[in-house]
């Protein structure tokens, strides 16, 4: 019984008059314009400030792109491009709460619909807590810029100082083996903290201690969180006129640099143009997948949306495009001042300038930064909360994540369960950890929004569709095969972490989500291409 309930596909129909009448309805003040800035809002955020740097330089665990950072910032935008048109068709034929949610269960069942809104939790919730760790940083380093400074261990989350801890064992032991008088025993210290990262570590030795445990804490990270979140709970138009005035301010400062950078190119920073081949071009794009996340986010507004089905496509394609051309100037630019092996450090922008001795210029970038960071915070943290509302109307959740405040008309519960969430994470977690189970998990989405598509023009060719894929299925099989690819140039820890994350989501389908379906306790209906019960 259960393993053909669990195929039963939700009807559009029902999907569409998924809200009760009696109860207050989520309010549908949202433009194209105000659509367009929250996907630009949400994608240009942490990503291009950091993770381009480590993307052109290469890591521990990587090899870097080098100057044709711009080849992998268009692979990239390609494979999102493709999974965009496949969001605009079903976010205008299905214009309701829960993004790739609500689409997989009117497509491709309801287990998948539950997998893939626990899975959405990995992109929306966690990689807010990347964002809020990312801007954490660049808000410590602006306030810096003034002479003043975060203790060490209110401005760490506590993975990396435990990290660094243990490259500063690693490293003593190392130097340990050498021999005796090459190295004073203070100078010796001093040198492991400066490779292990002096300020991780001093976080753990002047933090105050709890029944002996370090009380390390990133609250800055913490602090923006609840800030969003207060933003986020007293209403749509004002979380999307603040997240407007925060995307304009941002790409100004984007443009400055843009402005300023171009006058410092040097061509011979160019070449070589490619210096790990094509395996560098392949590891840059899965890490820098994580600067395109965001555009999705503009389909989890469609319940708040005016005409959805002419402005959801609008917002969502003309959000990328936009980004896109951002993206490839600032890697031209980027890789043109300076060479591109030096680019791996967290500000990289700003570095560009400091490099150079143009340190008020970088102020500048940092306070982009800042910027920029808040600002890819609210789409996400304004999209979890509305996944957890539509996944609680089906009875997947508990009922009351599905609760409307009468007087903001937010699903509140689940925006303050959202923020505690969140708000925790980023101040303990570590960022890199968070931005490849991000990328891992948004990647999945992408691949199963884009088969819904198949399934749909199959089970339901005749439904009215107002924005229509083009070439399929040719679109949407290349769109699920560029996902594969980026995730497959993700490491093996992560598909670890995935697979395990998603196993406990499939226990608590079974436990409590399958038991508490509304579609599953309701009459079948006659005709929808359910299996049969």
């Amino acid at each position: 019984m259960l393993r053909f309930q669990c195929l039963r596909r939700k009807p559009l129909d029902q999907v569409l008059g998924a809200a009760d009448p009696s109860q207050p309805q989520l309010r549908r003040v949202l433009g194209p314009v105000r659509l367009t800035l929250l996907g630009v809002g949400a994608i240009v955020g942490a990503g291009i400030f950091s993770t381009v740097g480590t993307a052109a330089a290469g890591g521990a665990d990587h090899v870097g792109a080098g100057p044709a950072l711009v080849v992998s910032f268009l692979i990239v935008a390609v494979a999102c491009g493709l999974a965009a048109l496949c969001y605009s068709e079903l976010a205008a034929m299905v214009p309701a709460s829960g993004s790739a949610y609500t689409y997989a269960y009117a497509t491709l069942g309801e287990l998948v619909a539950w997998l893939i809104g626990w899975d959405l939790i990995l992109e929306y919730a966690i990689s807010n807590a990347a964002v809020a760790v990312s801007w954490s940083g660049y808000f410590q380093a602006f306030l810096a810029g003034f002479g003043l400074e975060v203790p060490a261990w209110l401005g760490t989350d506590l993975r990396s100082a435990l990290q660094s801890s243990r490259d500063l064992t690693g490293a003593l032991m190392s130097l340990s083996t050498l021999p005796a008088g090459l190295l004073q025993p203070d100078q010796l210290q001093l040198a492991g903290l400066a490779e292990a990262g002096g300020r991780n570590v001093a976080a753990l030795a002047l933090a105050p201690r709890v029944a002996g445990l370090p009380l390390v804490f990133n609250l800055p990270a913490f602090g923006i969180v609840l800030v969003v979140t207060w933003v986020v709970l007293i209403g749509i138009r004002e979380t999307a006129g603040f997240n407007a005035g925060l995307a304009v301010a941002k790409l100004a400062i984007i443009l400055f640099f843009l402005a300023l950078g171009a006058y410092y190119v040097q061509p011979e920073n160019w070449s070589p143009f490619a210096p790990n081949g094509l395996k560098g071009i392949s590891s840059a794009a899965a890490i820098i997948f994580f600067a395109y996340i965001g555009f999705d986010a503009v389909s989890t507004a469609a319940e708040e949306t005016r005409e959805p089905q002419r402005n959801m496509p609008i917002g969502i394609l003309a959000s990328l495009v936009l980004c896109t051309l951002i993206y490839v100037a600032v890697a031209i630019v980027l890789t043109g001042m300076v060479k591109w092996n030096t680019l791996g450090n967290a500000e990289p922008l700003a570095f560009a300038f400091s490099s150079r001795g143009l340190n008020w210029i970088a102020g500048v970038i940092a306070l982009g930064a800042v910027l920029a960071t808040t600002s890819a915070l609210v789409p996400y943290q304004a999209g979890q909360p509305r996944i957890f509302f539509a996944m609680a109307r089906d009875g997947l959740l508990p009922a009351w994540a599905a609760k409307v405040h009468p007087r903001f008309r937010t699903p509140y519960w689940a925006t303050l369960l959202t923020g505690f969430i969140v708000a925790v994470c980023s101040s303990v977690a570590n960022i890199n950890e968070l931005v490849e189970l991000t990328n891992i998990g948004t990647l999945f989405a992408f691949a199963l929004v884009a088969a819904g598509i198949l399934v749909l023009r199959r089970t339901d060719p005749q439904r009215k569709r107002p924005f229509r894929v083009p070439l399929v299925p040719w679109v949407p099989l290349a769109a699920m095969g560029c996902c594969v690819y980026l995730m497959l140039e993700l490491p093996a820890k992560t598909w670890w972490r995935f697979v395990l994350w998603m196993a406990a989501g499939l226990v608590l389908y079974v436990l409590y989500g399958s038991r508490r379906s509304r579609l599953r306790n309701s009459p079948a209906p006659g005709r929808s291409g359910n299996p049969p019960s």
